[in-house]
């Protein structure tokens, strides 16, 4: 599942935030995410590595 393409919904349950916290960190590139046409998308293992760095101070 570390393929796994997630959507705001789903990063916003994985990471324990408000939805609209993730599209805030989206839009100013605070979270690794793109967009698929209007929507935006999350790599888990993106994800997964970007928590690595901000537990590491990063």
């Amino acid at each position: 599942m570390s393929n796994a393409v997630l959507t705001v919904s789903e990063v916003a349950d994985y990471l324990k935030m408000k939805i609209v916290t993730i599209y805030k960190h989206a839009q100013e590139g605070k979270i690794p995410a793109f967009k698929v046409g209007s929507k935006w998308r999350f790599k888990k293992d993106t994800i997964d590595k970007w928590i690595e760095k901000q537990e590491q101070g990063g």
